[in-house]
């Protein structure tokens, strides 16, 4: 049986989303601070953790950074701020996506069912992705190029995974942002995206100014480009 972990410090919303989630089959524990959080995330293991931002004693983005220090386990960020810049950087720290209050518990649930499928689809697949002078390793999420490791964000290292997944493949906008973020398209847009395709230029292209990895296909979308 899968097993959430929920950092939240509203009682009302804490005992609505428990219920919801327990009529899904799945087992749920909850802190409601950092304190809390910490003690009780070293007594378990857990395959998703839902996380509020704003907290007594701290930030859900600070508790996020201290699970990306260990666990690769998916985490949802819900919360009632909804700033763009908020969302990205909650992205980039290694969320997997952002819901705002108020919000639809049919949707809430829907995103934690998907979450979790993702999940389990990448804990089956290979382990190393290859291409060209670019090497992945998935289980402990490090990128090398011509064996120098890079330091990328967590939304940079998924969009290179999903290039390396799809060599010589014209991917959409569209089916980019589908496939790393269910987000609301409000934040996370093709703007969004552009800046994510420009930074991880920067630090897999030899000369970022005249790309030939990520290729630029006008009026489609991207493509990892594996042809020298």
């Amino acid at each position: 049986m899968k097993r959430l972990f929920l950092l939240e410090d509203d009682l009302s919303l804490i005992n609505g989303l428990s219920f919801a989630i327990k009529k899904q089959g799945y087992e749920i524990d909850v802190a409601r601070t950092m304190v809390e959080a910490d003690d009780l995330w070293t007594e378990r293991r857990y395959d998703l953790a839902i996380l509020d931002v704003s907290l007594p004693d701290g930030s859900g983005f600070e508790f996020c950074r201290k699970l990306r220090r260990t666990s690769k386990i998916p985490i949802m960020f819900l919360t009632a701020a909804d700033e763009e810049t908020d969302i990205i950087m909650g992205l980039d720290i290694g969320g997997d996506d952002y819901i705002t209050k108020p919000f639809k518990l049919a949707v809430f649930l829907s995103r934690i069912n998907a979450l979790l499928r993702r999940s389990e689809n990448f804990n089956t697949a290979v382990t190393q992705l290859h291409s060209n002078d670019i090497n992945i390793n998935l289980l402990k999420s490090e990128v090398y190029k011509q064996g120098r490791q890079l330091d990328l964000t967590a939304s940079e290292y998924k969009l290179l995974c999903l290039f390396l997944e799809n060599p010589d493949q014209i991917l959409s906008p569209e089916q980019i942002l589908g496939k790393l973020w269910d987000c609301d398209e409000s934040y996370i847009d093709n703007n969004s995206l552009t800046v994510y395709i420009r930074r991880l230029r920067t630090k897999i292209e030899d000369n970022p100014g005249e790309p030939k990895r990520i290729i630029t296909v006008r009026g489609m979308g991207y493509k990892w480009n594996t042809a020298d």
